[in-house]
């Protein structure tokens, strides 16, 4: 009955067509981008602008209702999955680049504004917008602020959370606030800080101030092609011992390399075990040097291929296989799961022989596409769930390999989130006490618990529970999860 009271309530925010109720048209948001987990929401709602925003949140609160902010769903760890009894708050009609302000080096987006297009309107001043997760063309800047999306290039420049400067938010409790501004810094606590990155959690941004850079003098690619991820790795860490800091390393394996030319014919090397991409930028001298001698080091260390691109076409091509890696391995699994976790650079062969070693064990393919240049691995486990006990056996490997980074000291995600998909892996990398202390922090933001709840922590509770361990029916069954 609270949903149905929210529907009359926010019809005084909104015009019809900014809320749906039909079942039929709900099914379209029941998941992001990681389709394994579905939830039917019970009402989407669809504000223009802050205030719409504010006065649905407002709504939600005054009926009790849980809310989950959407983006464009390109999410791949269930961040933005719906609540089955709460309200999805979709932001891409706020889509409006306020400005791009080549002189202060910065830019003014509503959370709808499409990644790339951000640099196509900063290009003609000379700047660009350096993050691009390889949904650039499609994931929207709320979504990368909720999750602190990477990308390629974030070896050299940093993941969302380094071009941020300040947001504009609802909090969810309604009102409507500002963190940080255009200076590089605010003064007192980083409340900036806490909030990108914290997948909708703390709130739902309805303006972000980023960072734009200043388009660099030269670009130069190359393609090196070796007969396996070992000697690619290895390449890696010669690369940045030797000092220098590409914009980007990215690597894809055999089986990556065959799902990439199955779908967009990117011609890479033949009987290639894996590829580097290398891609330098900066000042002209500074960056031929620098290219001559990562050309060399990768022929040192068994290249038996490198290609130079000549043009921007050639660039382009190299980067469309690696780009289009993940959609690219339906074309040679019906199933698979994207993971995401990070390890020391150096740890890269010891780790990737491993997870060859996990995929043999269990009988599943796995395809390795990453960020070489910082260790932020994003293995695709492939299966095919018609096929009796595939999906458990690549539930199983997909979790061991999120054991294997954080042994070799790193991290369950590096910019995918956390989301529904991880919640259960966090605590293989903090104590209760270290989650409990999170939680003060989410619920000095959302003592209610409405916002995206079920999220980021394994044992979620209300704010004011005492600590210690969830009893009682699963927080999934609570939400409505159906787990496919």
């Amino acid at each position: 009955m609270s949903v149905d009271a929210l529907a009359v309530a926010v019809r005084q925010h909104l015009r019809p067509d900014q809320i749906i109720t039909d079942r039929a048209r709900l099914r379209t948001y029941e998941c992001d981008g990681l389709a394994h987990y579905r939830v039917v929401p019970a009402i989407v709602l669809l504000p223009r602008t802050a205030e719409e925003c504010a006065a649905v949140v407002r709504a939600c609160v005054a009926h009790g209702v849980p809310f989950v902010a959407r983006g464009s769903g390109t999410g791949l760890s269930g961040g933005a999955l719906p609540h089955a009894d709460g309200a999805l708050i979709v932001t891409s009609q706020l889509r409006a680049i306020r400005e791009v302000a080549p002189q202060d080096e910065r830019a003014v987006l509503e959370p709808g504004v499409i990644n790339l297009q951000v640099s196509k309107a900063a290009t003609p001043h000379g700047y660009y917008y350096a993050p691009d997760p390889s949904s650039q063309q499609i994931c929207s800047i709320g979504g990368n602020v909720a999750e602190n999306s990477g990308g390629a290039h974030c070896l050299k420049y940093g993941f969302t959370a380094n071009h941020v400067t300040g947001v504009q938010i609802v909090t969810p409790d309604g009102e409507l606030v500002r963190l940080g501004g255009r200076a590089p810094d605010a003064p007192g606590y980083d409340l900036l800080g806490a909030f990108v990155g914290s997948e909708g959690t703390l709130g739902i941004a309805t303006e972000v101030t980023v960072r734009l850079v200043r388009l660099p003098e030269t670009v130069r690619t190359l393609l090196a092609a070796f007969t396996g991820p070992d000697a690619a790795g290895a390449a890696t860490s010669a690369i940045i011992a030797a000092g220098v800091v590409p914009a980007a390393v990215e690597m894809m394996d055999a089986l990556a390399i065959e799902a990439a030319e199955a779908a967009v014919h990117c011609g890479y090397p033949a009987g290639a075990g894996a590829v580097l991409i290398v891609e330098l930028d900066g000042p002209a001298a500074e960056v031929e040097a620098q290219f001559a001698a990562v050309e060399e080091l990768c022929r040192a260390h068994g290249a038996f291929e490198i290609r130079i691109a000549a043009d921007d076409a050639e660039r382009a091509l190299f980067w469309k296989g690696r780009k289009s890696a993940f959609a690219a391995v339906g074309r040679i699994s019906p199933d698979y799961i994207v993971q995401d976790g990070v390890i020391p650079r150096t740890a890269l062969p010891q780790v990737l022989t491993r997870i060859g070693e996990l995929a043999r064990e269990h009988g599943v393919r796995v395809a390795n596409v990453f960020h070489a240049g910082d260790g932020n691995l994003h293995p695709l486990v492939l299966f095919d769930e018609a096929v009796a006990g595939q999906a458990e056996r690549a539930e199983t490997v997909s979790g061991a390999i999120l054991d294997i980074c954080v042994e070799h000291g790193g991290s369950i995600t590096g910019e995918h989130g956390v989301g529904v998909d991880k919640a259960k892996h966090l605590p293989r990398m903090y104590t209760e006490a270290d989650l409990d202390t999170m939680q003060l922090l989410r619920c000095a933001f959302d003592p209610r618990g409405l916002a995206n709840p079920g999220k980021v922590f394994p044992t979620p509770r209300l704010c004011g529970e005492v600590p210690g361990r969830r009893k009682g029916p699963n927080p999934w069954h609570d939400a409505g999860v159906e787990v496919f």
